[in-house]
């Protein structure tokens, strides 16, 4: 699983019918210290609870479209969980 945040929301002008009811979310992903990393994506939200501001934590690939209903949906990235904090361990190095 990966660390985002999400920046924003996604209108989609065309949808596939099995995503109808998932939101579209633009994320940033993070590195571990909470920091961007990398270019922002489009995560569909299979929480359907995350919204701008909130960090969350997403998988991508097949897991991806493993994670949401009905089975199997074309998507490559998807939230699967919202963060409350993230704690680090000192003795372990950063990314």
């Amino acid at each position: 699983m990966l660390l985002g945040r999400v920046i924003g929301t996604v209108v989609p002008a065309v949808l596939v019918e099995e995503l109808n009811a998932t939101p579209l979310l633009w994320v940033q992903p993070l590195t571990r210290d909470g920091e961007p990393k990398g270019t922002p994506l489009v995560c569909a939200d299979g929480t359907r609870m995350a919204g701008p501001g909130q960090m969350i934590y997403w998988v991508a690939s097949r897991e991806a479209a493993l994670t949401l209903e009905p089975w199997f949906v074309p998507v490559d990235d998807a939230i699967v969980g919202l963060v409350d904090d993230v704690r680090l361990d000192p003795a372990q190095e950063s990314d």
